[in-house]
């Protein structure tokens, strides 16, 4: 379908890559295309595509688009001019060019679930002339056939939620291995409260507090002394096991559903030693594993974590 070894100027260069999405409005272009730039796509939308020609020109003195990034192109029928016929016409000419590799994606989508999503958002359909949107639906689904006849790719996004097409577009458009997620492993002290952005929050005062030991209470979680005591807990290796099994099957599942960041939390009363002992051990294991984490303690050097221990907050001793 994409042909990436194209030769041009002389040499063997891969052709660019362009992908036209169209489709039933409503079927979820936007989406789409958002998807597609998360993946590395330069997303242009809402494009006139009578311009085609010009924005894919070559030579000096144009304006093209850069030769070296895939490119989706986003058009649908309220582009002024739009016809079906003369649009395939036109990419035929252009797939003509080996420096080319032209594909048309189209969203298609059930009229009843299209009724509902209009109804849902209150906007007209452009094609309704002041009537109910299913007139404006049909007419619309008339005018795009001979294009969905000729795409490439069809989708029917019917049944499907925004999660959904955004799977499917990876499924079909990735180029390489699915992007990494961003992953921050941090800890904090309940204290000065639970992080915002947090996707998992780990509560570690279970675990034996070694502020309650008057040597280890000036050290913090990154002390081998603390360490040491803390993995003593009868507790320690069987909790630590389990989250870490749980966060490597999770992490595995987010990239596939190209979640872009995920943020993890340990935290225990003042953020100074079980909390930042786990966030520790979990972050050197994941790295073990293939991850990248970025590590933060938010409230290691808390002056206000000490108050807070003495003041007999909740915790084992």
């Amino acid at each position: 379908m994409i042909d990436e070894s194209s030769v041009t100027d002389g040499g063997a260069t891969a052709a660019q890559r362009i992908l036209l999405v169209t489709g039933m409005l409503g079927a979820g272009k936007t989406t789409a295309m958002r998807a597609l730039e998360d993946l590395g796509w330069e997303a242009i939308d809402n494009f006139p595509i009578r311009l085609l020609d010009r924005l894919l020109e070559t030579g000096p003195g144009t304006a093209r688009i850069d030769a070296g990034a895939p490119v989706a192109i986003g058009f649908d029928t309220r582009t002024r001019g739009f016809d079906p016929g003369a649009i395939i016409e036109r990419v035929k000419s252009l797939s003509l060019r080996a420096d080319l590799s032209i594909t048309t994606l189209f969203l298609d989508c059930g009229g009843a679930e299209l009724q509902r999503r209009y109804n849902e958002t209150r906007r007209p359909h452009p094609m309704a002339d002041d009537k109910p949107a299913e007139g404006g639906i049909a007419a619309e689904r008339e005018l795009l056939e001979p294009l969905r006849r000729w795409a490439d790719v069809v989708i029917t996004t019917t049944d499907f939620t925004t999660q959904d097409l955004q799977q499917a577009i990876r499924a079909q458009f990735l180029q390489g291995p699915p992007p990494r997620s961003l992953l921050t492993i941090s800890s904090f002290g309940f204290s000065r409260g639970t992080p915002p952005l947090s996707d998992m929050v780990f509560d570690m005062r279970f675990l034996a507090n070694p502020y309650w030991v008057e040597n280890l209470r000036p050290m913090t979680g990154r002390d081998a002394p603390v360490g040491d005591y803390i993995r003593r807990d009868p507790a320690y290796a069987e909790a630590f096991e389990r989250i870490r099994d749980l966060l490597l099957l999770l992490l595995g599942r987010f990239e596939q559903q190209g979640k872009a960041y995920v943020n993890i939390a340990f935290g225990c009363t003042g953020g100074k030693h079980r909390s930042v002992f786990m966030a520790e051990q979990i972050a050197s294991a994941l790295r073990e594993a293939g991850f990248s984490p970025t590590l933060l303690h938010r409230n290691l050097g808390s002056r206000a974590a000490d108050l807070v221990e003495r003041s007999g907050a909740w915790g084992p001793r």
